[in-house]
């Protein structure tokens, strides 16, 4: 027995020796992925394309604030409108998998993507190689029958882009999904997530190194990371072995799991965040979807002026943008997202200047406050990661209903609010429930359940009374929804609608009256060698103020797309730009202008 124990011990110890040498070999490698440079490109780069096409381009359908590339999940967990859909157009026996002989390709035209990419001022692409339908767009071996090649289009599309990126002399990036929702070996959001081992080890790795030894890209985006840790993930391993292949080029995002270390930050759908010391790039499409969704509506398009002044304020503040185009299955990019890029790409021609290779100065941006007024009928909205009006921000915004509440019965009435982030009510100014909070939910996952938090509370009403009502909420980041339910112990729960609310105490009008407030910036600064650029969103008519140190006695200041000095001054700490020497038929743009202070320090 003695003998049996010493070996036990002795297995024990190898065994705690072995765990303690990967952790310390993992550790060593974090260490050196931090301390590793970022290429010079990519910091200098700001503007890449994404592009998010695949099977899911075929039916290319959701609701309008979903993901048309989160097709096949929508089935899986019974959404009502993609089933319907499903059974209306494709019948009853049809699955996903019959999509893939329908995604032809045959107006792909990679030579011509290229040329529109480079015309848009981008200067890399990333191209999705694996969504998390599994469905490859190169010939992976780990694939058979579920890949460009072996089914649908017949072309292994990540080759043929691949070869015309490069030749324009653009960065090529490929995204990769680590998990997949029906991979055998382990079903993403079915099969429990620690579970996943045999299929990192078996198929995830391999496949991923098949990829990237095959392209070679200068930048890999993963995703789908977020039920699981960077340990079994392999991170650090693959980052590693990564870095090597392809050498100092090469980077990274963010997205590896729990305790992942280094790469770009990808914010996604977010109004932008400040950050100075690590790249990154806002991750979001020309609309609300990264595949197309041909339910999107019009008004969910970004602008022209909207898109060049979200870019702007992303790199002011330090980072850039990866901008998504969804084509159709058939290839051809939809000629109004090919039409914002051309529009983006000719304001890079006159103010690139201020953005490749710029940095962020001391100073980012003027912000002031704006507020927009409008009338709802009931509070129950779902803005998922937008802004709830045109003028607001996605992110850090708040809103006010004021009204009045007539119930059409006496008694105690239950109030229960659900939302992300903070809210409260008022009823009567009573205080009704206060729900300070804020969701920890920041994965880029919006096909999931609404995480926000529920509160209720209770007041005493009496029928056909006029109450006074307050509704505050305050959204800070990521998703946002508010949804006002009531109930009593003859009725069930209900969202509160235009019949028991009104603007006005003599029930004339019908709803509340809504007041959206954030901050909103109108003036961004960048610099670039020894120059500073004040980028304004509104044209100033006859002159520019800017609150800011004194330039040196021998600047000058242009504004970029002419060539006229403009006359300026400097007082009580305030730069002051005459431009009416500027006639309107002269402005190179409608949407933002940049004023160059050349020689500043």
């Amino acid at each position: 027995m003695k003998i049996i124990a010493i070996a036990i011990v002795s297995v024990l110890y190898l065994l705690s020796f072995s765990a303690k040498s990967q952790t310390t070999n993992e550790d060593e490698l974090w260490n050196t992925i931090e301390k590793r440079p970022y290429p010079q490109w990519f910091t200098d780069a700001k503007l890449g394309i994404f592009i998010h096409w695949g099977v899911y381009s075929v039916p290319s359908f959701g609701g309008k604030e979903s993901y048309g590339e989160w097709y096949l999940r929508g089935l899986q967990v019974g959404d009502s409108l993609r089933t319907s859909f499903m059974k209306k157009y494709y019948g009853n026996s049809f699955s996903y998998n019959d999509f893939a002989p329908l995604f032809k390709a045959e107006l792909f035209n990679p030579d011509e993507w290229a040329d529109l990419f480079k015309k848009a001022g981008a200067r890399y692409v990333v191209m999705v190689s694996k969504h998390h339908d599994g469905y490859c767009l190169w010939p992976s071996k780990f694939s058979r029958n579920w890949n460009s090649v072996d089914i649908g289009p017949k072309r292994d599309l990540v080759g043929e882009l691949t070869q015309a990126v490069n030749k324009s002399g653009l960065k090529m990036g490929l995204y990769y999904s680590l998990p997949e929702w029906n991979n055998p070996l382990h079903r993403w959001y079915t099969d429990p997530d620690d579970s996943i081992s045999t299929y990192v080890d078996n198929y995830m790795i391999p496949q991923f190194k098949e990829l990237v030894s095959t392209y070679r890209p200068s930048l890999i985006f993963t995703d789908g990371e977020w039920n699981n840790s960077a340990k079994q993930w392999h991170a650090a391993e693959l980052i590693s072995w990564y870095y090597q292949l392809i050498g100092s080029d090469a980077i990274v995002n963010d997205r590896w799991g729990a305790g992942s270390k280094g790469g770009f930050l990808t914010p996604e759908y977010s109004s932008g965040i400040k950050e100075k010391q690590r790249p990154w790039a806002e991750v979001r499409g020309l609309g609300r979807s990264f595949g197309l969704n041909r339910n999107e509506s019009l008004d969910a398009y970004m602008s022209q002026k909207e898109l060049i002044q979200f870019f702007v304020k992303a790199v002011a503040n330090g980072g850039g943008m990866i901008l998504n185009v969804g084509p159709g299955a058939d290839g051809q990019i939809p000629l109004l997202q090919q039409e914002r890029l051309l529009q983006l790409g000719q304001w890079l021609k006159i103010n690139g200047e201020a953005i490749y290779g710029s940095k962020a100065y001391i100073k980012s941006e003027e912000e002031k406050p704006v507020s927009i007024s409008r009338g709802d009928s009931k509070i129950d909205f779902d803005w998922v990661r937008n802004s709830p009006e045109k003028g607001i921000k996605e992110d850090d915004f708040t809103a006010e209903w004021n009204g009045f509440l007539v119930p059409d019965q006496s008694g105690v009435f239950l109030f229960e609010l659900k939302a992300d982030d903070g809210a409260q009510v008022w009823i009567n100014n009573e205080l009704v429930i206060d729900q300070n909070y804020t969701s920890a939910n920041k994965n880029s996952e919006v096909m999931g359940a609404q995480t926000g938090k529920t509160t209720n509370g209770r007041i005493t009403l009496t029928a056909n009374k006029a109450y006074p009502i307050r509704i505050n909420y305050q959204e800070k980041i990521q998703n946002a929804h508010i949804q006002l339910f009531w109930s009593t112990n003859n009725s069930e729960k209900q969202i509160i609608n235009d019949k028991y609310f009104f603007q006005d105490k003599k029930q004339s009008m019908k709803g509340l009256k809504a007041s959206y407030r954030s901050m909103q910036t109108y003036l961004c600064y960048t610099q670039n060698k020894n120059n500073l650029y004040a980028i304004s969103f509104e044209w100033p008519n006859d002159q520019v103020v800017l609150e800011m140190p004194k330039p040196s006695n021998n600047s000058t200041i242009t504004l970029l797309g002419t060539d006229k000095k403009l006359p300026w001054k400097y007082t009580d700490g305030k730069l002051i730009i005459n431009t009416t020497s500027i006639k309107y038929s002269e402005l190179p743009s409608t949407v933002a202008w940049t004023f160059k202070i050349s020689n500043f320090q």
